[in-house]
């Protein structure tokens, strides 16, 4: 008779294949996917250099699954398990400083390096750290807590450096996890879990292809929603919308990993299919977008249950070197290479095709021990497969096939939205208060009503961007978006060049720039007539407004300054330490030249790319104002004519 294990020793081996299948889940999906991705926008990485990191990802990613499983003799799999958590927390502590092309490159492979050995590590092994006693559903709660930590709404709206360094850290804790060999057997553990007799008999390259199909189909449905601002707002905008898809995939691992142990896996793989592939059906017409954002999280986490279990636990082969091989191939083929092949067909089509879920439907279905009955019965094999998608697809030809078209500035709104960026600006200028001179004129309650949904906000650490296109060009909310501390010395705002991987970009900065209001001519007129009080002139200090020129002012008005995009300015700023300065007057008061200065400061100049400082105090306008004007801005530099 085998001995029993103790249940305290059980209970902790299975804490720890619990915890390790959530880290992994937490560092793929929040780093590699998007952490990582936004900071290659931040750098500038695009096109074909973009290509080339994310191929540098999928090499590794490719390499380190199928190589390290025909490695017979070397490290243990604890220590192997500790390596590839160590790439890949450095991979992602790297990901935090500035990197070149060529490092952005090194650090992709690591990524993909790291994460590969950590997967195909972790699940050829996960018997000796799951525990004999509720596997499967072990399985499911690991997997479901990943996915719920990624929709945490702080986690998943937090900037890509806070996201990088969260994985990074994540990582050291499994590290640091006890690891050691469980004293749960092999034999035990096969006494516990499912019988995987029904899929027994299917070639492993069946199996293979079922995955693929699922990460295909997975990967193109999330860049879809990922790139228009429609779905997306309806699907991962807000905090509310962020808890239900939290829920949603844990309890779906749930009962997901429930039904492997009830039902078997083909009975699994279908229900993912029919939440899955009739997500990427109905996500083709927003109007179906409510069933879509169910359908999605619940099909996103049965496969990716089955996708852990069977290599793990229910596949037939009983020795580590077989399941870490069939490990290896579906994690390279399904995990890697069909993931590659989803993104491209986002990209290219925009769109998931109902032919190709077709298709998937038969690679997962047929092979399976319903679909081979239904092959015995032809008769009825035709009308079953019919019926799988038959009811996605009615709700779509029974709703308008051509969603209505938004105009750009719609399009840019739902950015706004769907970008959290009510969490941080607000649209409402507060009526009798400096609002008024510093953002702009008050719109009107009745303005406010007709929004649909008003965006007023509830708070602001950023500035109000009820009048933002009187205050700000165009040029000059695209280049605060690739990077704000280069425009605004001062931001905390993070970096969203990566919306310009797309028309994203361009759409939210036509939907700012559209926000002006009524009276701003007037408040144009208000703006030119400011001058800074006379307690703010007297106290003045020119050394601070040094200090204040070199954070603020210095990364477009001096030699060096806008060479990134000295291309797209209407005129190029000037060098203010030679000039001229075509918008000061000629004076011999020095007062005069003072105030003339303080007022572009402070409200920039209308219809050019140079913004306002309306967030600095008077004095430190007057400061800044001050040392131009005795340091840089003498008589002689001005130009003898203004422009208007």
């Amino acid at each position: 008779m085998l001995q029993q294990v103790p249940q305290s020793n059980d209970r902790r081996s299975g804490w720890q294949g619990v915890s390790l299948v959530a880290i992994t889940y937490v560092y793929f999906l929040i780093f590699a996917q998007f952490a990582f991705l936004s900071r290659l926008a931040a750098w500038g990485i695009a096109g074909p250099a973009f290509n080339a990191v994310m191929a540098a990802m999928v090499l590794g990613g490719i390499l380190f699954s199928l190589v390290p499983p025909r490695i017979t003799i070397g490290p243990s799999p604890v220590f192997r398990l500790r390596m590839g958590l160590g790439i890949s927390s450095a991979a992602a502590f790297l990901a935090l400083l500035p990197l070149s092309r060529l490092s952005c490159l090194a650090v992709s492979f690591f990524i993909g390096a790291g994460t590969g050995l950590l997967t195909v590590t972790l699940v050829t092994h996960l018997r000796h750290w799951i525990g004999a006693r509720n596997a499967l559903l072990k399985v499911g709660l690991g997997t479901g807590l990943g996915y719920f930590i990624c929709n945490v709404p702080a986690l998943f709206t937090a900037s890509p450096t806070h996201q990088a360094g969260f994985a990074g850290v994540l990582c050291l804790v499994g590290i640091l996890l006890p690891l050691g060999e469980s004293s749960v057997t092999p034999i035990q553990i096969a006494m516990k879990r499912p019988e995987p007799a029904p899929w027994s008999s299917i070639p492993f390259l069946s199996v293979v292809g079922c995955f693929a199909a699922f990460i295909w189909l997975d990967s193109a449905a999330f860049l879809i929603i990922q790139k228009s601002p429609v779905l997306k707002s309806g699907t991962w905008a807000g905090d509310t919308h962020l808890w239900i898809n939290a829920c949603l995939h844990l309890c779906a691992a749930l009962v997901g990993a429930l039904l492997l142990s009830k039902r078997g896996l083909s009975f699994v793989l279908l229900a993912a299919f029919l939440a899955l592939g009739g997500a990427c059906v109905l996500l083709s017409n927003p109007s179906n977008l409510v069933f879509a954002s169910v359908c999605y999280p619940i099909g996103v986490s049965f496969y990716s249950v089955a996708l852990v279990a069977y290599p793990s636990l229910l596949s037939p082969s009983q020795s580590d070197a077989a399941r870490g091989r069939q490990a290896g191939w579906i994690y390279a083929i399904a995990g890697w290479i069909a993931s590659v092949m989803g993104i491209g067909m986002a990209q290219n089509l925009g769109h998931v095709p109902v032919a190709f879920v077709f298709v998937a439907g038969a690679v997962v279905l047929l092979p399976t021990p319903v679909g081979i009955a239904l092959l015995r019965k032809r008769e009825f094999a035709l009308p079953v497969l019919l019926l799988v998608v038959a009811y996605p697809i009615s709700r779509v030809l029974a709703a308008n096939p051509q969603p209505a078209q938004l105009s750009q500035v719609e399009r840019g709104r739902a950015v706004y939205i769907s970008e959290g960026c009510i969490n941080c600006h607000s649209q409402f200028v507060r009526p009798n208060s400096q609002d008024e001179l510093m953002w702009g004129p008050v719109k009107s309650l009745e303005e406010v009503h007709r929004q649909r949904p008003p965006l007023i906000g509830n708070r602001r650490q950023g500035p109000d961007l009820s009048q933002v296109g009187l205050r700000r060009s165009a040029l000059w909310l695209k280049m605060h978006f690739y990077d704000p501390p280069e425009v605004s010395g001062a931001s905390i705002m993070p970096p969203y060049g990566f919306l310009f991987h797309d028309q994203r970009g361009d759409d939210l900065v036509t939907y700012l720039a559209s926000l002006r209001g009524a009276g701003s001519e007037a408040h144009l007129d208000e703006e030119s007539a400011w001058r800074p009080s006379k307690e703010a002139v007297a106290a003045a200090d020119p050394k601070v407004g040094e200090r204040l020129f070199q954070r603020y002012c210095r990364t477009c008005h001096d030699a060096g300054g806008a060479t990134r995009w000295q291309g797209h300015f209407k005129r190029l700023p000037p060098d203010l330490t030679v000039g001229p300065y075509l918008h000061l007057r000629r004076s011999q008061d020095p007062a005069e030249t003072v105030a003339n200065i303080a007022q572009i400061a402070r409200f920039g100049i209308p219809g050019t790319d140079m913004p306002g400082h309306e967030y600095l105090s008077e004095k430190a306008i007057a400061s800044l104002s001050l040392w131009l004007s005795q340091k840089i801005a003498q008589p002689s530099q001005i130009a003898s004519y203004p422009l208007p």
